[in-house]
C-alpha cells in the first residue's frame, strides 16, 4: 500500500477498480473524474469587448433605423422578419427580445415563418414602441453591455462541435477497419428513420453511427456540458435513458444483436450534482451494450472487441 501512494495520478485508468466482468465501467472513473474530462478554452471579460462591439455595432445601428420607422412593436418585429440575410435577422431578433419581448422563446424569434404566430400569441405583451424607442435612445452605440450579451451566443455550440470533431478523428485512427458517419461539426443530425425504415421514432436524431462494412454496430449521441445542474440533470439523463431503451428495444426486435449505444459526454458539468452517478446507472441499465465516455476514455472503452461483442 505504501508503494501505491507514490504513484502519480494520470488518466491511464491503472488505479481504477475493475468491474466483475473484467472491464471498467463509467462509475470506476468517478473518484478522479476531473482527470478524465476535457476543458474547452474560454474567453476573458472585458478582453472580448473591442471585438464584440466591432461585430455587433452594425446590428444595433440597423435595429435603431428599423425602430425609428416602425409604428408599433408588432410592426418592428415584422420589419425585422422581412430581412433576407439570416445572420443579421437572427441578431436583430435577439436584440428585439431584450428590448421588447423577453418572455418570447428565442428559437421562435429566429424562425422567420413564425412571425405572424408570434405576434398573435405574444404581441399583447410586447413593450410599447415609444418605451422601446426611449430605452434604446438612452444607450450608447455601440452598447458594450448588449454587445457582450450577444457575444455569448456567437460560439454557442462550438464546444460540442469541437468534441465531435476530435471524437471522429480518434475513432478513425483507433479503428481503421470501421467507419464513423454523421456531422463532424455543424450539420444535420442522423435521423434513425432514415437508417432503419421501420424505426419506431423515425425523427429520433443521433450524432454519429459506427459501422463495419454495412453492419451498424453503434448509435451515438454527443454533448459537451460546460455547466449542468438541477432539473437539467434529470432532463438530460432521463432523456438519454429513454433513448437507450428505445434503441436497444428496437435492436432486440430486429435481432441486431451487436448494436450498441454510445453517449459521448464531456466537460466540467459532469462533475456537478448527481450527473456522474446518473450516467453510471444509465450505463448499467444497458447490460453491457451502453457506454458513457469522455474523450479521454475513448481509447480503452470504445474498442473493436466491445463493438463486436
Amino acid at each position: 500500500m505504501a508503494e501505491a501512494k507514490h504513484k502519480p495520478t494520470r488518466p491511464t485508468g491503472s488505479s481504477k477498480v475493475n468491474s466483475p466482468r473484467g472491464r471498467k465501467d463509467f462509475g470506476d472513473y468517478r473518484h478522479d473524474g476531473a482527470t478524465w474530462i476535457t476543458l474547452a478554452t474560454g474567453e476573458y471579460y472585458p478582453d472580448i469587448l473591442p471585438e464584440a462591439c466591432e461585430l455587433y455595432k452594425p446590428v444595433l445601428v440597423l435595429f435603431g433605423q428599423i425602430l425609428k420607422r416602425s409604428e408599433s412593436s408588432t410592426a418592428l418585429f415584422v420589419n425585422i422578419c422581412e430581412l433576407t440575410e439570416t445572420w443579421m435577422r437572427v441578431q436583430l431578433a435577439r436584440v428585439f427580445r431584450k428590448y421588447v419581448s423577453p418572455t418570447t422563446p428565442v428559437e421562435m424569434l429566429k424562425a422567420k415563418s413564425k412571425a405572424e404566430a408570434i405576434c398573435d400569441q405574444f404581441g399583447a405583451g410586447f413593450r410599447p414602441i415609444h418605451e422601446v424607442q426611449k430605452a434604446f435612445a438612452s444607450r450608447p452605440i455601440p452598447d458594450e453591455a448588449l454587445c457582450a450579451i450577444l457575444w455569448e451566443y456567437k460560439d454557442r455550440g462550438k464546444k460540442g462541435y469541437d468534441l465531435t470533431e476530435r471524437f471522429f478523428g480518434m475513432i478513425r485512427a483507433q479503428l481503421p477497419g470501421y467507419t464513423i458517419t454523421g456531422p463532424e461539426r455543424a450539420g444535420r443530425d442522423v435521423l434513425l428513420g432514415t437508417v432503419w425504415g421501420d424505426y419506431p421514432k423515425p425523427d429520433r436524431p443521433a450524432d454519429f453511427l459506427i459501422q463495419r462494412g454495412s453492419e451498424i454496430l453503434a448509435v451515438g449521441f454527443a454533448r459537451y456540458d460546460s455547466d449542468r445542474g438541477g432539473a437539467q440533470e434529470d432532463d438530460r439523463t432521463g432523456g438519454y435513458r429513454d433513448c437507450a431503451s428505445e434503441v436497444l428495444g428496437f435492436a432486440a426486435g430486429k435481432r441486431l444483436n451487436k448494436l450498441k449505444v454510445i453517449f459521448l459526454n464531456d466537460g466540467p458539468g459532469l462533475l456537478l450534482g448527481s450527473m456522474w452517478a446518473d450516467y453510471t446507472h444509465l450505463e448499467h441499465s444497458g447490460k453491457g451494450r451502453v457506454r458513457v465516455v469522455t474523450l479521454r476514455m475513448v481509447p480503452e472503452r470504445i474498442t473493436a472487441q466491445w463493438l463486436e461483442s
